[in-house]
């Protein structure tokens, strides 16, 4: 009875492991996804797209406004974290404080290259009703293109994804481009969240200081993108700098107010006198 428990034992355990190595054999091996930065390159302007009304169009026609560029590489049928990172995005366009088309736009760029245009249209105005964003139908553009052109952009900002066939799905990271305007990458902001503050502050450093007024200008300054945290954080060093500065002004002004009575006074005393 015992030697028959064993036999069973080892015979299930064995059926265990077989089954096991049958079921890995059958999963695709495991592909790289990842984002690797790309600061400072540019994309590739001269490849040729079809925008959401079924033009084609170039990618560096975009780019004759001269504002920066959030770019996003997403596909439109993703069951989950393209929608999460679209959403994320939309939320945090419908609170920024700066004007779509004036200061900024953004491309969406479909790395299916299967869909069709009539379904990513349904999508851009899904997003655009949805969330509220009517004064963004003419600044946010979503693009479809054959698998050569969507490669070009995905090398160039380093976006590593693939397609698992088993899955029928495209595996992708989460992340957006912020790009200057002329197309050079500035900043990645990764997740599918974007606070505001972190969009407007990525997007001013894109601009290399041609938008945004004094007052963003100088909170920029204060801030420095903490890769790390994925988020812009308080620069201590500059912000110390920028306190000097103001506290000589300050003392400048105080002192010029003391000269300024004190020459009154000086010349009152002196018409006295005579």
């Amino acid at each position: 009875m015992k030697r028959n428990r064993t036999v069973f034992f080892i015979f299930i355990f064995s059926f265990c492991f077989l089954h096991a190595q049958t079921l890995k054999k059958d999963f695709p091996s495991e592909q790289k996804i990842d984002v690797i930065e790309n600061l400072g390159s540019y994309i590739p302007l001269d490849t040729v797209f079809i925008d959401e009304n079924g033009n084609e169009v170039e990618l560096g026609s975009f780019f004759k406004k001269e504002i920066p560029t959030v770019l996003t590489l997403n596909y439109f049928e993703c069951p989950m974290l393209c929608t999460l990172v679209l959403n994320g995005l939309a939320e945090s366009l419908k609170n920024l404080s700066l004007n779509a088309g004036d200061d900024f736009q953004v491309i969406t760029i479909d790395i299916n290259p299967n869909e069709k245009t009539i379904f990513v249209n349904q999508k851009k105005k899904n997003y655009i009703k949805g969330f509220g964003l009517e004064n963004m139908k003419n600044d946010w553009h979503f693009l479809t293109g054959n698998q050569e052109s969507i490669k070009k952009v995905a090398d160039s900002i380093g976006y590593i994804y693939y397609y698992d066939k088993q899955r029928d799905e495209y595996m992708h990271p989460a992340a957006i481009t912020l790009l200057s305007s002329v197309g050079k990458i500035s900043r990645y902001l990764y997740g599918i969240e974007y606070p505001s503050k972190d969009l407007k502050l990525g997007i001013l450093e894109a601009s290399e200081g041609k938008i945004g007024s004094t007052l963003d200008k100088i909170i920029l300054y204060c801030y420095h993108y903490d890769p790390y945290k994925n988020t812009y954080t308080i620069f201590a060093t500059n912000v110390m700098r920028l306190g000097g500065i103001f506290t000589i002004i300050f003392l400048c002004i105080m002192l010029a107010g003391y000269w300024k009575k004190d020459k009154n006074l000086f010349d009152k005393d002196s018409l006295n006198v005579r």
